[in-house]
């Protein structure tokens, strides 16, 4: 299986984290749905990226 990039947008900010939806592709379930990532990392940004790599 390729590389799958996914995509996800700003939710909520908490105090340390900040929550991001899915955007699935067109007609296709989430892979992840939400995530949370640090605020120290993501910073102010609104949009993020997300690539899996399968190693089999």
């Amino acid at each position: 299986m390729p590389d799958k990039v996914i995509k996800f947008e700003f939710e909520k900010r908490n105090k340390n984290s900040i929550r991001y939806k899915e955007v699935p592709e067109n007609g296709m379930p989430p892979v992840l749905g939400s995530i949370y990532v640090q605020n120290w990392f993501a910073g102010d940004n609104k949009n993020i990226e997300v690539t899996i790599k399968t190693k089999d």
